[in-house]
């Protein structure tokens, strides 16, 4: 056998290597090539969602009107729930959800756990409220008695047992429902009271609910409503009495339809004292009987007297009462009394068994106004004047 030429063999290595270059610079693969082992990547691991909670866990002394705050970071809040005393605290998150306040305030003295969770994360937060230095609650609301039917006239006087000084929080916390809504506003009469009046009279029967929602608000310094109080109250019908001084007459209209005619006896106006108020008044109690004594006279005094009244329905402050009184020949004809509105003693009767506290009894025909804070005279401001004893101001 014969060789091969000696000059043949690098041309045969240098079409060799240029397959192999041709082979290594293909990026697919085609038909004819070897394809490529994908390459390896590495993915990182994505972080766990943080959470952070305030008040921390542990925290004591807490101020009842401090807002719970959660927070997420690298995710959105799932749910957050608080507990304590066996009631909820109700709160809002934000849009995205990364974070979560508290909307309701804390109670005093009392214990929460604050539960998180957004995504793989869950987090926790016990914490306890401080005791206030002094305890805000409501001692009295009038007219509030068990089975109570009200008069379309009717305030709400609310009671505290402290001296509020940061009134604006606290009448934020008042809530009146009615089934027939209609406006109204609150006016502060002291420290510790309070008054709820509408705009027009309450529409008749139906029923109203009041809420003093003042657990944990502060009310001053070291003072904390420490106790929720509810009231349901019931409108019945829509009572109203007109008395005309100078006519010596009463009617008494239920409903918008006159149901008593009544001849009166009023105040003789020989004195400031002696002369029947004129103005909106409202029925405040009714007792049978009650007695009366003149205020600032001695025995001897011929203007005195001590004496004992059937049927007494009370419109004032200033000793003004509807009761029965046996002098019929004045009544219907002349003005004798001290004051008051006497009628008949069947009548008297029938107006005392028959009346509401917060029945309207509006009188005309005298020279002396009612004083809007003469007993219930609440009616004699104008709802505009009303409003300017409120906390809350308006914004103009």
């Amino acid at each position: 056998m014969n060789a091969a030429p000696a000059w043949r063999k690098p041309a045969t290595a240098f079409a060799l290597l240029t397959a192999a270059t041709l082979t290594a610079s293909c990026s697919g693969g085609g038909a004819s090539g070897t394809p490529q082992a994908p390459e390896a990547t590495t993915s990182a691991t994505p972080q766990a969602p943080t959470i952070e909670i305030s008040p921390a866990e542990g925290s004591a002394k807490v101020s009842p009107d401090k807002k719970i705050t959660v927070k997420a970071a690298g995710g959105a809040l799932e749910d957050v729930t608080v507990e304590g005393d066996d009631e909820p605290v109700e709160g809002r998150f934000n849009t995205d959800r990364t974070r979560w306040v508290s909307k309701t305030p804390l109670k005093p003295s009392t214990d929460y756990t604050v539960t998180a969770k957004a995504g793989v994360t869950s987090s926790t937060s016990a914490f306890t409220t401080a005791k206030p230095a002094r305890a805000l609650q409501v001692v009295d609301v009038t007219p509030n008695a068990k089975g109570e039917t009200l008069g379309v006239g009717a305030p709400i006087i609310v009671t505290f047992n402290q001296s509020v000084a940061k009134k604006a929080a606290i009448e934020r916390a008042l809530k009146v429902e009615a089934e027939k809504p209609v406006d109204g506003a609150w006016r502060w009469v002291a420290d510790n009271k309070v008054i709820y009046r509408t705009a027009k009279y309450w529409p008749a029967h139906q029923k109203v609910k009041f809420h003093a929602d003042i657990t944990g608000v502060k009310a001053g310094k070291g003072l904390y409503g420490v106790k929720d109080y509810t009231a349901n109250l019931k409108i019945g019908a829509k009572q109203i009495s007109k008395v005309n001084v100078a006519k010596h007459m009463m009617y008494v209209y239920k409903d918008g339809k006159r149901v008593k005619t009544m001849r009166i006896s009023a105040g003789k106006a020989t004195t400031r004292e002696y002369t029947t108020s004129s103005g909106v008044h409202l029925t405040m109690e009714r007792a049978n009987p009650v007695r009366m004594i003149s205020p600032g006279r001695k025995k001897g005094d011929p203007e005195y007297y001590d004496v004992m009244i059937n049927h007494a329905v009370r419109i004032s402050n200033s000793g003004e009462y509807v009761h029965a009184k046996n002098n019929v020949w004045a009544q219907g004809r002349q003005n004798v009394s001290h004051g008051c509105i006497n009628a008949r003693p069947d009548q008297a009767k029938w107006f005392y068994d028959t009346v509401q506290r917060g029945d309207v009894v509006d009188v005309k025909g005298t020279d002396r106004d009612l004083e809007w804070n003469n007993g219930w005279g609440y009616w004699q401001l104008s709802f505009s004047q009303w409003k300017k004893g409120s906390a809350l101001k308006e914004k103009t």
